[in-house]
C-alpha cells in the first residue's frame, strides 16, 4: 500500500513522515472475518439443533417413529455434514491465526452463546409446549456472561 505523508503539525522528532494503510486493510479484513465467523456460526447452529433434536420433532409428529436407531442416526448425520460446512470455515474465518479477530477459547465460548441462542429459538418454535423458567433464563445469561468474560483483557 501507499504511504501517506502526514501534516508537519502531526509530526515529532521520534515519527516517521509517512503512516501505512496496511494496518487499516489488514483491521478490515479482521472485521470481515469476525462478521463472516458470526454468521457462519449461526447457520452452523441452526443445522445442528436440527441434527439433534430434529428427529425428535419427526417422532412426535409420528414421521420417524417407526424408523430404526440406524435411521435416525443416518439421517441426522446428513444434517450434521450442512453443520460441518458451515462450522469449519467459521473457525477458519475467525481464527486469530488465520488472519481472524478471535483466539481459540473465544471462538469456542462465542459459539457456545450462539448455540444457546439458537437452540431456544428453534425448540420454542419446534415444540411450543416447551416453556423456559427462571433458572434457563439464568443460565443463558451466565453463558452471556461467559462471552463477555473471554473477551476482557
Amino acid at each position: 500500500m501507499a504511504d501517506v505523508p502526514l501534516p508537519l503539525w502531526m509530526l515529532n522528532s521520534k515519527q516517521n513522515s509517512s503512516v501505512s494503510f496496511d494496518s487499516v486493510s489488514i483491521h478490515k479484513e479482521e472485521e470481515m472475518n469476525g462478521l463472516y465467523t458470526i454468521i457462519l456460526l449461526i447457520l452452523s447452529n441452526v443445522f445442528m439443533t436440527f441434527a439433534w433434536y430434529g428427529h425428535l420433532r419427526l417422532q412426535q409428529s409420528g414421521v420417524s417413529s417407526n424408523w430404526p436407531l440406524i435411521g435416525v442416526i443416518a439421517f441426522s448425520w446428513g444434517i450434521a455434514f450442512f453443520e460441518y460446512c458451515c462450522q469449519v470455515p467459521a473457525n477458519r474465518f475467525g481464527f486469530n491465526g488465520n488472519g481472524g479477530p478471535f483466539n481459540i477459547v473465544q471462538l469456542k465460548v462465542i459459539q457456545e452463546g450462539i448455540s444457546i441462542a439458537v437452540f431456544c429459538v428453534i425448540t420454542n418454535i419446534m415444540f411450543q409446549g416447551t416453556h423456559l423458567h427462571w433458572n434457563h433464563i439464568l443460565a443463558f445469561l451466565l453463558i452471556i456472561c461467559a462471552v463477555y468474560l473471554v473477551f476482557m483483557k
